[in-house]
């Protein structure tokens, strides 16, 4: 068989299997299976912070999802992406939002979650980048993509939540390519 061929019978294999994860995922979620996200706990984290007000504005503490921050009131607030990407936020982490009388937001880390790094590979998937490690693809955010100009297939370093098992993780480092990978690249084309 014709390296061209295996590759687009490889190629069919893979979109076929990825089909069938996914309609088995919705079939879960059908028949009432609860999502494997972490967001109950991270609510009920939340639960027990505290919100103030002060002289310069009103300070809430929350525990960040991955993308957001997650309130004693269970609302969920905006963080930056650029903020989250460069203080290399994992799920779990404690911040403490103020919102000044102006409305400006201003995060700061406050409790920063166990965590453990991980090495993988870049991908993208359906407009959403994630890193294959352990078995396993985390979500990262664009920001942190962008930041230090990865390319989907680059090796990684990954801080990911030491203690859950969290869909989210932030690239701690792109690490540099080898004379054999540059070589591998080149003999694809």
């Amino acid at each position: 068989m014709a390296k061209a061929s295996k590759l687009a019978l490889l190629q069919e294999m893979l979109e076929s299997a990825e089909s069938s994860i996914k309609s088995a995922k919705q079939v879960l979620i059908d028949l009432g299976a609860k999502k494997t996200d972490l967001s109950e706990k991270y609510e009920k984290s939340a639960k027990d912070l505290t919100t103030a007000d002060s002289p310069e504005g009103k300070i809430i503490e929350g525990v960040f999802n991955g993308q957001d921050m997650i309130g004693p009131d269970k609302k969920n607030y905006p963080v930056p992406a650029n903020y989250a990407s460069k203080s290399k936020l994992v799920p779990g982490d404690v911040l403490k939002l103020t919102i000044l009388d102006d409305g400006s937001f201003i995060y700061k880390q406050i409790g920063p979650a166990e965590r453990k790094t991980v090495v993988g590979i870049l991908t993208q998937e359906d407009g959403q980048f994630k890193v294959m490690a352990d078995a396993k693809a985390y979500k990262v955010l664009l920001a942190s993509v962008t930041y230090f100009r990865a390319e989907v297939g680059d090796k990684v370093t990954l801080i990911v939540p030491a203690a859950d098992d969290s869909d989210w993780g932030a690239i701690e480092n792109v690490l540099p390519r080898t004379e054999d990978e540059d070589d591998a690249d080149l003999n694809k084309f």
